[in-house]
């Protein structure tokens, strides 16, 4: 099914997003209680506070009817078919870890995806007030000291390539992707704040060898695919969305121009 969300759709989707990181920075700033999910990842009130408010919104017009994935659902066992159909991905709170040790990189996710491709994507940073959304043909990013502006990735730099590393999940194998490009700077980052890093323009690459979900990138991979950049799997193949139990293969993320790891 044809869908392509206009700038009016991405501003009310924006908008959720706010409102759901005025949820979780309420619970951010009292002594939370942190729970251990059946795959031993961290979940807190502040979570399913965030995904509750935006699976409402989703339910309403602005959702246009197609159904919804989100990570606190999924996991509690409530995952509606995707099948054949567009359909929202949800990451309430990407980065609880970040969460739980208050250094400020955790995102509220949000993307609609149709024909198995991120068509709109917002990633949300309340606690620095880092706000990125993207569709076709518009990629932006705001913050606090700055206002609304277009963002476009990077071609790669003569001087070598700023990389962004997982404080928690960077693996040999993904050292041994970086060890085809010449790389000047590492970045430690947190949640997708990687994927935007890249889209505006301050980094080139983030390797990931190992599990991810769906809404853990699909947010982040709009941003970055509408300035310009790329999600490819570790054969060079786009990442896409809809697969059978909405696991992620390993991937890279990619600046303009920068080429995939080949050899």
């Amino acid at each position: 099914m044809p869908v392509r969300p206009d700038t009016e759709a991405l501003n009310a989707v924006v908008a959720v997003a706010r409102a759901a990181g005025e949820k979780i920075m309420a619970i951010y700033r009292t002594d939370f209680a942190v729970e251990a999910k059946d795959d031993n990842s961290p979940v807190t009130a502040a979570d399913r506070a965030a995904e509750d408010l935006i699976l409402d919104a989703l339910a309403g017009p602005l959702g246009m009817g197609f159904p919804v994935v989100g990570e606190e659902s999924f996991a509690d066992g409530r995952a509606p078919g995707v099948e054949g159909t567009p359909f929202w991905l949800v990451d309430p709170l990407d980065g609880t870890k970040e969460f739980v040790k208050r250094n400020g990189e955790f995102t509220v996710n949000i993307a609609l995806v149709a024909d198995g491709r991120p068509a709109l994507g917002v990633v949300y940073a309340p606690a620095v007030g880092d706000m990125f959304g993207a569709v076709e043909g518009h990629a932006f990013a705001e913050s606090a000291g700055r206002p609304r502006h277009a963002i476009r990735s990077r071609a790669a730099p003569a001087s070598g390539l700023v990389a962004l590393v997982s404080r928690h999940h960077m693996t040999p194998e993904a050292e041994d992707v970086l060890k085809h490009y010449k790389i000047s700077e590492r970045v430690m980052a947190g949640s997708s704040l990687k994927f935007c890093r890249i889209a505006e323009g301050l980094a080139d690459i983030y390797p990931r060898v190992g599990r991810t979900m769906e809404w853990d990138t699909a947010a982040g991979h709009a941003v970055l695919g509408f300035a310009g950049g790329r999600v490819v799997d570790l054969h060079g193949r786009d990442i896409v969305y809809g697969k059978s139990g909405l696991e992620n293969p390993s991937f890279v993320a990619l600046g303009a121009n920068v080429p995939f790891p080949r050899g």
